[in-house]
């Protein structure tokens, strides 16, 4: 760690501080921290610059102050004695810069996390490249559901009580193990923070290209994670990604495979599934039994393989099978995973997170299950900085296969990208044209929404794809529909 990061803490005793002020405070991590700490009876306050819903509604009905713009003066307003710093934050931030010249105590989200809720307790903590934030918030709901009274902190909203957070006075703690870095003055992963005794890794490829040179520089950080496991912990691992099945050898304690579909060397899998609108059914098998059927409201191949790997995990912590078949099948899923913001005019919208183009490929399968027969429009933004990068050129242009239109946001330049790395989007549209989809691109949202508003027709699904606000697109095209046949 630089000395000149000033004071920054890796541990810190929870009765040693009363008011926190966190910067980057309406991201999606770093707000449900704050609702949990202002839960815990500290005074929280927090700022940043970029605040949308559904972040920005949730810190309003926690009753937390978010100052914006960042500013060195916002730190003299909150009287912080404890300063947490999202990852989002440069070292040039001026309330940063503050916090160090008046020398007070720094902590990153993941190491305050750490050392106020998860010491003493059982941490369990979903990591892998894609399904954390629903897998998080659906292995939450089953201990819920089973009366184990779990804490949890998922990174998105859970449609099952409109919460991102939960304190609860049973010993587990499900967290959303990121592994991107930490902070300017911790470059490591996050879940090298969560002190894991329970885990499950849901898939593993290469991703965050921004600070991770290769695939093996990706690997190494979820071994160095699983590595934390204690001999008597356990460990849940998709056994489709090869790459994940590698480091789970890295694994001093037990460790349970399992698939969503026969024909691996799974313990535990999904068999006979069913997909429709009203969710997927399944029988889930172990060891070669059939537990029984399960029910799941949540479309889509990958959420199969998320409930069986949340079945191993929760199976492992004491739920019986029909405690699970309960909680699995009243899940309702979380916000900007496949949610139906609205349906105008007989047009679905659908507001997903998905970046990647492995997420992308399965949510836009997800929907041809969850519509069959209708047409499937499928709208995106790449806005992390690995989707803008040439990285994953070749696999946006399959990814979209079953869209019957796409239509893609042509980034603006960002400095985190090279100059010479970033992806092509006329080519990927002429890539998506010769696979017979019609495709278009625009650079600014409004002629996006003009585009799409003024071609969708009755029946269609507009899926919207992005890691962000979209600038607004959802509203803007939702509030268009409506006005084209006013109810």
């Amino acid at each position: 760690m630089n000395p000149d990061d000033g004071n920054v803490l890796t541990e810190i005793a929870p009765d040693a501080i009363r008011r926190v002020h966190l910067l980057g405070i309406a991201g999606s991590g770093m707000g449900s921290f704050a609702g949990m700490l202002k839960a815990r009876g500290y005074v929280v306050s927090g700022s940043d610059t970029d605040v949308y819903p559904p972040m920005s509604d949730m810190l309003r009905a926690w009753g937390i102050d978010v100052l914006t713009p960042y500013r060195a003066e916002n730190l003299n307003v909150t009287r912080p004695d404890l300063v947490v710093v999202g990852n989002v934050i440069r070292r040039v931030n001026p309330e940063a810069t503050a916090a160090r010249e008046q020398g007070l105590p720094q902590m990153s989200f993941p190491a305050a996390f750490g050392s106020l809720f998860l010491a003493g307790h059982h941490p369990v903590v979903v990591t892998g490249t894609h399904g954390k934030t629903t897998t998080s918030a659906l292995l939450s709901h089953l201990l819920v559901s089973a009366g184990l009274d779990p804490s949890f902190l998922v990174g998105g909203v859970a449609q099952n009580g409109g919460v991102s957070f939960r304190l609860g006075q049973g010993p587990h703690v499900v967290v959303e193990g990121d592994e991107y870095d930490t902070a300017y003055f911790d470059k490591g992963p996050k879940f090298l923070h969560y002190r894991p005794r329970t885990a499950m890794l849901t898939s593993l490829e290469l991703d965050h290209a921004d600070i991770y040179r290769d695939e093996a520089h990706y690997q190494s950080a979820f071994q160095r994670f699983v590595q934390l496991l204690p001999e008597d912990g356990f460990l849940a691992v998709s056994a489709h990604w090869p790459l994940a099945l590698d480091v789970a050898r890295s694994a001093p304690c037990r460790c349970v495979l399992y698939a969503r579909a026969p024909g691996t060397l799974a313990d535990v899998w999904a068999d006979s599934v069913e997909q429709g609108p009203g969710g997927t059914r399944f029988t889930l098998v172990e060891a070669g039994v059939a537990l029984g059927r399960v029910e799941l409201k949540v479309p889509g191949l990958h959420n199969v393989e998320n409930a069986v790997g949340a079945w191993a995990v929760v199976s492992s912590l004491g739920v019986p099978f029909p405690a699970a078949q309960a909680g699995f099948a009243s899940f309702a899923g979380v916000r900007r995973r496949q949610e139906l913001r609205a349906e105008v005019d007989g047009v679905a919208i659908i507001d997903d997170f998905a970046h990647h183009p492995t997420a992308v490929r399965e949510t836009v399968q997800a929907m041809l299950g969850r519509f069959p027969g209708r047409r499937l429009w499928a709208v995106f933004e790449p806005r992390s900085n690995t989707s803008r990068r040439r990285l994953h050129q070749a696999a946006y242009a399959t990814a979209f296969d079953g869209a019957a239109r796409v239509s893609l946001r042509i980034p603006a330049r960002h400095d985190r990208v090279p100059e010479g790395e970033e992806l092509d989007v006329p080519r990927l549209v002429a890539e998506l044209r010769a696979r017979g989809l019609q495709a278009d691109a625009e650079h600014e949202v409004p002629a996006l929404v003009d585009l799409v508003a003024h071609g969708v027709r009755p029946g269609d699904v507009v899926l919207v794809m992005s890691n962000g606000s979209f600038g607004g697109f959802h509203a803007s095209l939702i509030e268009r529909l409506r006005g084209r046949h006013p109810a």
